[in-house]
């Protein structure tokens, strides 16, 4: 399986990449080097997630349901005249989950990561949530990840992907590089240099949102 950063440099992360900056006004260039750093940091959140029964359970009823991939099936009629506004709050409920009270630190991280004002970071990421979903989505169909193994399996599939020495040292270097099992702290550290660490892994902050639709 091809991974996450594999995905951007595909056609279909090209056309995302593309709609997305065209949304907020941002260079292509700036957008796809936020993504390449935001995404795998979700899909790890999700992975953590994933690694519960309750949680596996939660995230394969949405894949089935809200999630399924439809969302990629039009992405100009998606991005045609700017995001729907029902979109754009499913991925902010989306991040609330996944980050938690941590949102606004991680959107500062990636902020001065990659150079771009915290609003359109955020604006960014807003618009990213629901696709990457879309794209566990039709990936789980194609693999019939209808298990907890299957879908933990799925996931570190889009960690790892094909071309590991591209992405772990990418990976390697925010995600949990302290092994105190916390991402998003290892992100914030990184980017603003905070010693100060929040208590609490992210296992739990996904909690809710995949068993609505």
């Amino acid at each position: 399986m091809s991974g996450i950063l594999d995905l951007l440099n595909s056609d279909l992360g090209k056309k995302i990449i593309g709609g997305v900056s065209g949304q907020t006004g941002e260079s292509a260039d700036k957008t796809g080097n936020l993504l390449s750093m935001a995404m795998p940091v979700l899909m790890q959140a999700m992975k953590r997630n994933a690694s519960t029964p309750e949680g596996a359970e939660g995230l394969i009823g949405a894949l089935n349901g809200k999630h399924d991939g439809s969302i990629l099936d039009n992405l100009g009629s998606l991005f045609n005249g700017g995001v729907d506004q029902d979109v754009m709050d499913d991925g902010d409920k989306i991040l609330g989950h996944v980050l938690g009270g941590k949102k606004e630190n991680v959107t500062n991280a990636l902020s001065a990561k990659s150079g771009i004002e915290a609003g359109s970071v955020s604006e960014i990421l807003k618009v990213a949530a629901p696709l990457l979903m879309g794209v566990l989505g039709k990936q789980q169909k194609e693999q019939q990840a209808s298990s907890q193994n299957g879908l933990e399996g799925l996931l570190g599939g889009f960690l790892n992907g094909n071309s590991p020495q591209q992405e772990q040292s990418f990976l390697e270097s925010i995600l949990d590089a302290d092994g105190d099992g916390s991402v998003i702290d290892d992100v914030a550290d990184m980017v603003l240099g905070s010693s100060k660490k929040n208590e609490g892994g992210l296992g739990s902050l996904l909690g809710g949102i995949f068993g609505k639709k």
